[in-house]
């Protein structure tokens, strides 16, 4: 299982509501900052991915919200990757503010599309290179 953490990503008062409160729909974005750093952390770039004529559409997102995130606060993103990707790859999010409270948990299930047909395919080789080394023999 692959584990990245993400610190200090600061609550502008952009991603609140007229309450203090991150907006619900923002939850979306901290967990695309989380996926694409933990690809960075591994060596891989979404961009170049593209580049290669592949995307990574969301095909699933789900969210809990335990506490709510406020302005200012300072989070942390914890990103799992739990399985090796095959045509699809799992995420799964914790996001903590400053003083380690679990104010989120959520889940994304993005699938490998080639650009120039539009279909589905199997994930990349690099990438699952890249992740192999996380996984025991035979998950």
């Amino acid at each position: 299982m692959l584990t990245h953490e993400v610190t200090n990503i600061r609550v502008r008062y952009y991603d609140t509501d007229q309450m203090g409160i991150v907006y619900y729909g923002n939850y979306a974005h901290f967990y695309e900052i989380g996926r694409v750093e933990a690809l960075r952390h591994i060596g891989l770039s979404y961009k170049k991915m593209e580049e290669d004529g592949l995307s990574m559409p969301v095909y699933d997102l789900n969210s809990r919200f335990i506490r709510p995130a406020k302005y200012d606060d300072l989070l942390t993103i914890r990103v799992t990757i739990p399985q090796l990707p095959k045509t699809r790859l799992l995420f799964e999010y914790e996001i903590f503010n400053q003083t380690g409270q679990l104010l989120n948990t959520g889940q994304t299930t993005l699938v490998f599309v080639r650009t120039d047909t539009g279909r589905p395919c199997a994930a990349p080789p690099e990438l699952v290179e890249a992740t192999k080394p996380f996984f025991r023999e035979g998950s």
